[in-house]
């Protein structure tokens, strides 16, 4: 006999599990990259109506001890401070609010530091501060109580810049990619390259807040033993749209698709010029990943590129960029990931786009079409006629890969050409590897390379295009010619001399 299904679960009552403190380990292990991080806690500065918000690198000589972000919002109470503080805490979101979870804020801070404070006044109520240890949180979710003193002494340390009457002010300790031995110019390097993809992160995720003109992010990085400050810019939008003039006549398009229920959402189409070289449409990324789909919650971006199973990536749809608004009460259709770095769409979202359509009754899919005529159209534009090439493979940084891609035809079925790093004897920059597709690098110069950086799988691009443009040509052919032979001859005996004398100035620098 066959037992009848029950379709609901009988239950008998219920019972309080509390979470384990070891909870906190989880919630500081979600992925959170840094830029994603500090992003998220500027939402929490603009849900409080900030006007300014200054994030702030604090060294002592060579080491950097603490990452502040302050902000002049509206700041909060004892009780609203514990709630912000709470894992899951219960807020009351503003309607067009950043905010969803109520775990950013701890989430994104003991992802990358040991612990994280916050201290903060509204404009009747004293300094109050609260810190998050992760010593003390595993411990049964242990909160500290900031000194009040010390609580206002942080505000006043930044009265004016940009705390006024009221603001708050977070506070990193025991950051984790802090260089731990700053000396030989490593914490120089590490504020160039970090700040520099923090401010283009900040610039694109936040470009509609950016454009405004009551609202400013500024990146600074102080000494606190002398009080220097060196440096302090504003960070400026990179708007994925932002071109000058279309790429096509006619776009960008907006095509509206039904989702039930009296709701809709509209997909603006957008086509860039494909040769364009503005920072809007090569420097935010791959254009391979910032083709398709840009999805914006309460006018900040939260996916940048992606066609979302929609269709896959081409090349040839690099110009293609979709601005979509996400419409409020559509959570079961278009789901925002914690992080704010992506969404998840309804298959049946996605189905349905094939036939939707703009004003005019023009398809979805026609705009996908123009998009890649807009790309072809311009490579026959470009008159020359380049000959195909083996493609570039590992080693090779992806940024360069797809440029050189987008500019040279790629012969179909060919094994790529490899960059690696090998100890080679004798007075030699390079050696080929014909039957397996490598150009191998003497290891010896590495560091000079380098200079003194660390190096990693696709370092050294500059040196490493200029290799590949010198020698694809010779991995097309079985046997190198006479002059072909020499030519090789000629590139190694310079790059070697070369090399050596760079790796005479490092030696002479230290």
């Amino acid at each position: 006999m066959v037992e009848e299904w029950m379709f609901d679960v009988p239950t008998t009552g219920t019972k309080h599990l509390p979470p384990d403190s070891r909870y906190m380990e989880a919630l500081s292990s979600q992925g959170y990259g840094f830029e994603a991080a500090i992003a998220d806690l500027v939402d929490n500065s603009i849900d409080a109506g900030a006007k300014d918000v200054v994030i702030h690198f604090l060294r002592s000589g060579d080491r950097l001890v603490s990452l502040l972000v302050i902000d002049d919002g509206c700041g909060m109470t004892e009780d609203e401070l514990d709630v912000a503080m709470t894992v899951g805490g219960r807020r009351n979101y503003g309607s067009k609010a950043l905010g969803m979870f109520g775990t950013g804020l701890k989430s994104a801070s003991l992802s990358h530091a040991a612990a994280v404070t916050v201290v903060s006044r509204t404009r009747t109520s004293r300094p109050v501060g609260r810190r998050w240890a992760m010593e003390h949180a595993l411990n049964g979710f242990q909160c500290d109580i900031v000194e009040p003193m010390y609580a206002q002494s942080l505000i006043d340390r930044y009265a004016d810049r940009p705390i006024t009457w009221q603001g708050t002010v977070i506070r990193w300790d025991g950051v984790k990619n802090f260089p731990q031995n700053g000396s030989g110019g490593q914490t120089d390097r590490y504020l160039q390259r970090t700040i520099n993809k923090l401010g283009m992160h900040l610039g694109l995720q936040l470009h509609r807040f950016l454009e405004r003109d009551d609202f400013n992010i500024t990146v600074a990085v102080e000494d606190i033993d002398t009080g220097t400050v060196y440096m302090d810019f504003g960070v400026l939008p990179l708007n994925p749209f932002g071109y000058p003039v279309s790429g096509r006549p006619g776009y960008p398009r907006t095509f509206t698709e039904k989702a039930g229920e009296g709701s809709s959402v509209q997909f603006t189409a957008h086509i860039w010029p494909p040769k364009s070289s503005l920072d809007e449409y090569r420097a935010i990324g791959s254009l391979m990943n910032r083709q398709g789909f840009f999805f914006y919650r309460h006018d900040r971006l939260v996916q940048a590129g992606g066609w979302n199973n929609f269709r896959q990536p081409e090349q040839h749809l690099s110009p293609a960029r979709v601005a979509i608004d996400i419409p409020d009460g559509l959570d079961s259709l278009i789901r925002l990931t914690v992080k704010k770095d992506g969404v998840d769409v309804a298959p049946q979202l996605l189905s349905e786009l094939e036939s939707a359509v703009d004003e005019q009754g023009m398809p979805f899919t026609q705009f996908v079409a123009d998009a890649e005529a807009t790309y072809r159209e311009s490579r026959k534009r470009s008159g020359a006629t380049r000959k195909p090439v083996i493609p570039p493979g590992r080693g090779v940084d992806p940024t360069v890969r797809e440029v050189i891609e987008d500019e040279l035809p790629i012969l179909p079925g060919e094994e790529p050409i490899d960059f690696r790093w090998a100890a080679l004897e004798g007075d030699v920059f390079f050696d080929l590897d014909r039957e397996g597709r490598t150009i191998y690098l003497n290891k010896r110069f590495r560091n000079a390379l380098l200079g003194g950086r660390r190096g990693g799988m696709n370092d050294a691009p500059m040196i490493k295009s200029l290799l590949f443009l010198l020698m694809h040509n010779v991995f097309e052919k079985e046997y190198s010619g006479s002059r072909e032979k020499d030519n090789l001859q000629l590139w190694q005996s310079i790059l070697f001399t070369a090399a050596t004398a760079e790796e005479k100035r490092m030696s002479n620098d230290g």
